[in-house]
């Protein structure tokens, strides 16, 4: 089942189950879906969002409520910090599986080899490779510097 399809049939049984918090989130993933349409299509005219570009949005949608829920456990308020752990949670369902250290390792080997790295100077290649086949399957923030360690 594509992406939105899968997200649009959770809202639904969200609805039906009543469930206020996962219904607020749903509808928050559509929106930020939505937003993305508009905007493409001012700037090309039919306003299609695929799939890659859905996991994006998802992808950066919990990279921004887990600076949330840091910022929320620095000031001491742990209800909003749960509040945002708990969107977080419903946006990782629609995500693939993260990906194990181990696995990561052996993609940037990878993503080394196929680009043909030899230097640092090659890290925007490695990270473009890895991100059109990883996205929401990594932590780019993390992978970052393990790219430069590797290249290095």
């Amino acid at each position: 089942m594509e992406l939105r399809q899968r997200i649009n049939a959770a809202l639904k049984q969200a609805m039906k189950d009543k469930e206020a918090e996962r219904l607020a989130t749903l509808r928050l993933i559509n929106a930020a879906i939505k937003d993305r349409e508009i905007a493409l299509r001012g700037e090309e005219g039919e306003p299609t969002v695929g799939e890659d570009e859905v996991m994006e949005i998802l992808a950066r949608m919990v990279k921004q409520r887990r600076e949330s829920v840091r910022a929320y456990e620095e000031a001491a308020r742990l209800d909003l910090a749960a509040a945002e752990q708990y969107e977080i949670d419903v946006i990782e369902e629609f995500l693939p599986r993260k990906l194990s250290d181990a696995e990561v390792e052996k993609a940037i080997d990878a993503a080394v080899e196929e680009v043909g790295a030899s230097s640092i100077r090659d890290m925007g290649k490695v990270m473009g490779a890895l991100k059109s086949r990883y996205t929401g399957q990594m932590d780019f923030g993390s992978v970052g510097p393990k790219v430069k360690a590797r290249l290095s």
